[in-house]
């Protein structure tokens, strides 16, 4: 599987050799600060929902799905980490069994972690579409039980296709597959967003009585949305160039910047959270109440 999550490392010799482009190479100890902060800050939002009555409805569960993406994205590096200093200091065989198994579970929560961002913000941009135009029908349409279960099939499949994955990842087409789902999820949430535009443009009146509110809840989602394409997109493509012209110089040099791409996914977990605290007055009074142990009035 690391030919897929690390494809630098799998680069022969005479294509570095032929590119002019030197290998970057980052401190272990940014990623392991970064992927701390980035569980710590995703824990307080999935502890702030469960502690506050008020923010258990459908919206919120379907942005602690996706704090619980970035959770795995962030414990992914952190796992990754220790397993290579118990190598390093010789309490794991290189390459042994164990090694081996630890390293395709962990590869399993990396692709958990893009899976479960791509069906979060699939699943958040359906309800900010049903909030806005079904206004009126949104709490018969949405309800707790409909939301359990979708936010339960999404994880199931989630987890199966991880596993898959981890098992035929030397096949090109579960490359593909697994590249595909990024460009799927945007032309989805795109074309909710076109007919969302088309329609308040031509039926302002019909949007819902508090047509505000709602449509802050769609700039929060074009906020998250455009944050993850940011940090994701650079390292679907390392993919995609490892798969069909890893020895390309071209490709070589885009490649050498894989720990850069790394450390971008790693900042997405740390970015979200701040996106939720500043879009959502509720889920800052939340934060703020848990930080300063409920003495914030």
């Amino acid at each position: 599987m690391k030919h897929i999550i690390n494809p630098y490392e799998n680069i022969n010799d005479t294509a570095r050799n032929n590119s002019d482009c030197p290998h970057v190479v980052l401190p272990e100890e940014i990623f392991f600060t970064i992927s701390i902060i980035g569980v710590l800050e995703n824990l307080i939002v999935l502890l702030a929902v469960i502690k506050n009555k008020n923010l258990q409805c459908p919206m919120y569960f379907f942005i602690c799905s996706l704090a619980i993406s970035d959770m795995l994205g962030s414990l992914y590096k952190i796992l990754e980490n220790i397993l290579i200093m118990c190598r390093n200091m010789g309490y794991l065989k290189p390459r042994g069994s164990f090694e081996t198994t630890a390293d395709d579970i962990i590869d399993s929560m990396f692709i958990l972690s893009l899976l479960g961002s791509i069906f979060s913000l699939s699943v958040i941009a359906a309800d900010r579409y049903i909030t806005i135009f079904h206004a009126l029908q949104y709490h018969s349409i949405v309800t707790m039980r409909r939301t359990i279960i979708t936010l339960t099939v999404i994880w199931m499949f989630c987890t199966g296709s991880g596993i898959t994955m981890v098992i035929f990842s030397h096949h090109i087409p579960t490359v593909l597959t697994f590249t595909s789902l990024f460009p799927l999820m945007l032309v989805f949430i795109l074309c909710l967003y076109i007919h969302m535009f088309l329609l308040a443009r031509s039926h302002t009146r019909k949007i819902s009585t508090h047509p505000k509110a709602n449509m802050k809840g769609a700039i929060t989602l074009t906020i998250l949305l455009g944050v993850f394409i940011f940090c994701w997109a650079p390292f679907v493509l390392h993919v995609l160039l490892m798969t069909f012209c890893p020895n390309n110089p071209y490709c070589v040099c885009y490649m050498s910047l894989f720990q850069v791409n790394g450390m971008l996914i790693m900042c997405n977990a740390v970015i979200d959270p701040f996106i939720y605290a500043f879009r959502s007055p509720e889920l800052r009074d939340a934060f703020k109440k848990m930080i300063f142990c409920n003495r914030y009035q």
